[in-house]
């Protein structure tokens, strides 16, 4: 079971590495790991086990977060209270296939299971994208995503070639964003 102990924070080099593309079949030790990211995020979302283990909410994990510098991540988004995920996918050698000129950001900023810190300011991305991945049997799919869970896919796999999600933040002014820009509460 992945705790916070597993997860490597910022300054570790493997967070700023570009992750290897994995290829199929996938071995026994990437099937488990795959497991255990989405297992964190189950455990990270789940009230008592979370206090139990100390774990911090997340609704992504990639494999570099966990030294491990491959091209998969598991993404959990929650639906409403009761209701199915909206999102609850791993997803190997995940790439953007297109993304909208609209931008959009996280009126709250985003945050990092891999940083310890806030880090103020909006994080501008795509409002919507088309997202291509590989499940762990190597089939193929094609998603379109919009909003938080655009946004969420979009940071993991910043995690994937290496950034943060606050290399996106203006140093200037972290609260500016390109004109336009969606503020998403």
């Amino acid at each position: 079971m992945i705790t916070m102990d597993n997860i490597i924070r910022e300054g570790h080099p493997t967070l700023r590495k570009r992750a290897e593309k994995l290829t199929f079949p996938l071995s026994e030790e990437n099937q488990k790991l795959a497991h255990d990211l989405m297992e964190f995020l189950e455990n990270s979302q789940d009230e008592k086990i979370a206090e139990k283990y100390h774990l911090r909410a997340g609704v992504g994990l990639a494999a570099p977060q966990v030294d491990r510098s491959i091209r998969m991540t598991a993404v959990l988004v929650p639906g409403a209270e009761g209701e199915d995920p909206i999102f609850k996918h791993v997803l190997v050698n995940p790439t953007i296939v297109s993304e909208s000129v609209q931008k959009a950001a996280l009126a709250e900023g985003e945050g990092c299971l891999s940083v310890d810190r806030d880090v103020p300011g909006y994080v501008p991305r795509a409002d919507r994208i088309k997202l291509r991945w590989f499940d762990l049997d190597g089939n193929e799919h094609v998603q379109r995503l919009k909003d938080y869970p655009a946004i969420v896919v979009q940071h993991e796999i910043d995690h994937l070639n290496g950034i943060l999600f606050f290399d996106h933040v203006n140093k200037d002014n972290p609260f500016s964003v390109p004109e336009g820009t969606l503020i998403l509460e």
